[in-house]
């Protein structure tokens, strides 16, 4: 199983209030990519006492500390995910908004293929593809 935002923070060192605790328990659940509009709309239905600036300190404090990533998708505000070791690429609907996460090792390959090409050691890429869903 893998860990949670919770416990990674406290692995960290970051200090866990009560609010932190629920915004770390409502990340590691979230199976989409949320932008602090949506945590914050989230985490008040659990504590309506938390306000949307804690909420941008929280994940603030959690991106600086290698916890969760930031990622500007094209059209929209920053969403966030958990960090994960795992490297993996995203498709963006740009319709919906619905972002899939995906590994291809053809792309992979390709990749190290073109930095060669160039002279280069390839050390990190992020890699975000843009579409509209196929009508069936």
């Amino acid at each position: 199983m893998s860990e949670t935002i919770e416990q990674k923070c406290i692995a960290k060192g970051v200090k866990l209030t009560d609010q932190r605790k629920i915004i770390a328990k409502v990340m590691s659940e979230a199976n989409d990519h949320p932008n602090v509009d949506e945590l914050y709309n989230r985490v008040s239905k659990i504590d309506s006492k938390i306000s949307i600036a804690t909420v941008y300190r929280t994940v603030k404090l959690f991106e600086e500390s290698g916890i969760l990533t930031k990622h500007e998708f094209k059209g929209g505000k920053a969403r966030y995910e958990e960090l994960n070791e795992s490297h993996h690429d995203h498709l963006i609907d740009v319709k919906s908004g619905e972002i899939i996460e995906f590994v291809d090792q053809e792309i992979e390959n390709l990749q190290k293929k073109v930095a060669e090409k160039y002279g280069y050691d390839l050390v990190d890429h992020k890699l975000e593809l843009y579409g509209v869903k196929k009508k069936p």
